[in-house]
């Protein structure tokens, strides 16, 4: 049978131990290699592999004994409970033996955790999973993890996020901009970060261990120039020119800034409330930090500042030979000392 999204997340919370074997496909092979270690992880638990009760295979293994995935599936472990065989890189040449492994699975037998990559529906791997009436098959694609999915792995990771909504959207946030594996590790960091911290998990917490990104630094210069900060605008602009940051996609990003400043400002239920109703939304020291810059600027000081990222918008764009990162620098400097009057 083919799970969806809604029965997969199910079952990779509580896998049924009488489903002889599990399809794990998808064209992200990290995707796929963290839902195989949830799912095995659930079926045998954390000490299964040092118990000698999961046993590993690949394709080459049964290219001249297709016999074998069935004899292992079959076989008893030395030490008492559940097995698993698990069958790595699979493809459509591995479908007869899946099928003979399956004909005869009784309870007591290992659980056979399959994955691959990108199978079509016509897959013969993949029908000789879907078409069995007790098997799964599940298909792993690159969608961003649930808040589901995120509080399952917080729960696991041992922290507790209380009632602090921004925490998870937060989290929220990381889950869309990291792949899985940075993901992960990041969840690690923080609860290690809180490591022996009573406190429920904060957003503040969890900024404190977000990777740091190019995008981290493009939202540090736009926040220099909102803030009045002119010192930090050069050294900022440096290390973006160092990583090869377009100085137009830093006209891009201020000019998006400045205008949910002026949204903000200009709202008759204040900055706060308009940035709460904001998608994507704007959470922790970041919405404070937008509020207050908003109050501080004002609308009207905020359209003339629009007008001047307008400008240098068109000047980065048109066939003028002035060094564009020193046009779009002096265009922030302007900006800040704006924010100083």
């Amino acid at each position: 049978m083919k799970l969806g999204a809604r029965d997969a997340a199910a079952f990779f919370a509580k896998p049924d131990s009488a489903c002889p074997a599990v399809l794990l496909y998808g064209g992200d092979a990290m995707r796929v290699a963290l839902r195989r270690k949830d799912l095995i992880d659930a079926l045998i638990g954390p000490e299964g592999e040092a118990e000698m009760r999961l046993i590993r295979l690949a394709p080459s293994d049964l290219r001249d004994e297709p016999s074998r995935l069935a004899d292992e599936v079959r076989a008893r472990g030395f030490y008492p409970g559940p097995r698993v065989v698990h069958l790595e890189g699979a493809a459509d040449a591995q479908a007869k033996a899946v099928s003979a492994a399956l004909e005869d699975w009784r309870e007591g037998d290992a659980q056979l955790v399959v994955t691959a990559g990108s199978l079509t529906a016509r897959s013969t791997l993949r029908r000789a999973i879907e078409t069995h009436p007790l098997a799964a098959a599940i298909g792993i694609y690159d969608d961003p993890p649930g808040r589901d999915e995120i509080e399952r792995v917080l729960q696991t990771a041992g922290i507790d996020t209380g009632r602090d909504r921004e925490a998870l959207d937060a989290l929220n946030e990381l889950g869309r901009s990291l792949n899985p594996g940075d993901f992960r590790q990041t969840v690690e960091k923080v609860a290690l970060y809180k490591l022996g911290d009573p406190a429920p998990l904060t957003a503040a917490d969890v900024a404190a261990c977000a990777p740091a990104t190019a995008e981290a630094a493009v939202d540090d210069i736009v926040d220099a120039a909102a803030g009045a900060e002119v010192e930090r605008i050069g050294p900022l602009m440096r290390r973006l020119e160092a990583q090869g940051t377009a100085p137009v996609t830093l006209c891009i990003a201020a000019s998006r800034h400045f205008r949910m400043l002026l949204a903000a400002a200009a709202d008759p239920a204040g900055p706060a409330a308009a940035l709460g109703r904001m998608r994507p939304p704007v959470f922790g020291p970041r919405r404070d930090r937008m509020r207050r810059q908003a109050q501080d600027w004002g609308a009207a000081r905020l359209d003339a500042a629009l007008q001047i990222l307008v400008d240098t918008d068109l000047a980065l764009r048109s066939s003028a030979r002035a060094p564009q990162m020193a046009v779009l620098e002096r265009a922030l400097i302007r900006l800040a000392m704006m924010a100083r009057r």
